[in-house]
């Protein structure tokens, strides 16, 4: 499991994600019942599950299933910008193409990813926010009106949401069989929320997330450093992005 979440304000999208892996593995208990007994473990704390794609301005997240033909999703990510992406590439050219990727290459995998970015549409730079999941095959975008172009602001968060939706007071409720999200407390006015503070609640959520799991009574699935990616017009920059270090003497 995960935490992952993009928050997409006037002037900027932010993308952040924890770093734990967890893995599920099934251990025999007794040959002779042949009982088998699932046990989720933390794999690691070091998985990158934010991408910048800096030539294209653009950024990616993924949440679920993260090993996918006992390789992780970040290498078959790495493979994808390798063998599929052109130069001429938009924010919504790339989700298709993730589309096609990974329901081609793992149709029941259940990964879902977030992509974003900024492009110019008659010389006016644009946010595109799209949600591909993989399991339904469903890829839709996020910062538009329902049934229209008219760009709305806000957030959208996957994996581990349930803390963060809690103290938010956000509940899902059912319309016309389709689930939607209502905030049923006082509302954040993301339509005039400052850069800054879009960075700080992307940090938030992420923190409040993985400090909540820590005292609670179940699985340990959300953890390690927070990766934050902030994505403008102008340029892509990490806000903060794990490295790699050797051995402290």
């Amino acid at each position: 499991m995960s935490f992952v979440i993009t928050v997409y304000v006037p002037g900027a999208i932010v993308m952040a994600a924890d770093s734990r892996q967890s893995l599920i593995i099934s251990r025999r208990e007794s040959e002779e019942i042949n009982k088998v007994r699932a046990v989720e473990t933390v794999n690691s704390d070091f998985v990158y599950k934010v991408f910048l794609l800096p030539k294209y301005n653009a950024g990616m997240s993924v949440f679920g299933e993260f090993v996918l033909d006992r390789v992780t999703v970040e290498s078959h990510i790495k493979r994808f910008q390798e063998e599929k992406l052109k130069n001429n590439e938009t924010v919504r050219s790339i989700a298709e193409k993730i589309h096609d990727f990974f329901s081609g290459q793992f149709p029941s995998a259940n990964t879902t990813f977030h992509i974003a970015g900024f492009n110019k549409v008659s010389g006016i730079s644009l946010p595109y926010v799209y949600t591909y999941q993989n399991i339904n095959k469903e890829l839709r975008r996020l910062n538009v009106k329902p049934g229209t172009e008219n760009i709305t602001y806000g957030t959208s968060w996957g994996g581990q949401g349930d803390i963060i939706a809690n103290i938010l007071g956000i509940k899902l409720i059912k319309e016309a069989d389709n689930p939607v999200k209502k905030n049923i407390t006082s509302q954040i006015i993301w339509d005039s929320m400052p850069i800054q503070d879009a960075i700080d609640f992307a940090v938030y959520a992420v923190r409040t997330t993985i400090d909540t799991i820590r005292f609670q009574a179940r699985p340990k699935n959300v953890g390690g450093p927070i990766d934050v990616l902030l994505l403008t017009p102008e340029q892509s920059t990490w806000i903060q992005r794990k490295e790699f270090r050797g051995q402290f003497l």
